[in-house]
């Protein structure tokens, strides 16, 4: 994948007769980041069991995988969308924005310190949206950078409320990707988003990713 900041590569994944695509992303081919410890692909498998544990289905199945041909790393299975879609494009969308505030408020819970416009991808078939690229989420300090602001200020609706309290008696298994600071601030987040019940404003300090798709 040419305009992956690390390295990432779309893969084939095969068997028992069955095939499909996939994202591999090793992590001998992670470039160091200041703010972030290596292994930066267990965070998109974090990201995914976050994503199953809301029952959202809002990432792509991600698993860590030790045979790949570079190494250890994470597997991801490969979103056929529509690439001239992103969140901006879709903000356009009514029908949509219930699906992109679900989206703001896993960012919430995640940390996302990296939701470009890009990572957000629709699927044409069923108008689903899914993100992806989770590699920089779940830092213990906030991090949060996002071009999803359009809902600032907005009370979070019930639904995905009643989502998140689950979280907190059936919180997703994360203490064998993330460090246990990480997992203490992740569950801080939860009852912090309960507990305000509304999307936050940006603030000040521009918290956009850059670039912004």
């Amino acid at each position: 994948m040419p305009w992956s900041s690390n390295a990432t590569f779309l893969v084939a994944v095969e068997h028992d007769g069955q095939a499909t695509d996939a994202i591999y992303k090793p992590g001998r081919g992670e470039r160091p980041l200041w703010d972030f410890p290596g292994g930066l692909y267990r965070r998109e498998v974090a990201a995914c069991r976050l994503s199953e544990a809301l029952r959202w289905g809002v990432v792509p199945t991600t698993v860590v995988r030790g045979d790949g041909p570079l190494g250890e790393g994470s597997l991801q299975r490969f979103v056929d969308a529509d690439f001239s879609e992103h969140y901006f494009t879709l903000l356009e969308h009514d029908d949509l924005h219930p699906q992109l505030r679900r989206m703001a408020v896993f960012d919430l819970l995640a940390n996302n310190a990296d939701r470009k416009s890009g990572h957000c991808l629709l699927t044409v078939e069923d108008r689903r949206v899914w993100g992806i690229d989770h590699g920089v989420c779940f830092h213990d300090e906030p991090k949060l950078r996002t071009v999803i602001w359009d809902f600032a200020g907005e009370p979070i609706d019930a639904d995905l409320l009643a989502d998140v309290a689950r979280l907190v008696d059936e919180p997703p298994p994360l203490h064998d990707l993330l460090s246990r600071d990480e997992v203490d601030a992740f569950r801080r987040r939860v009852e912090a988003v309960l507990r305000l019940g509304r999307f936050p404003d940006p603030g000040g300090d521009r918290p956009y990713p850059w670039p912004l798709v």
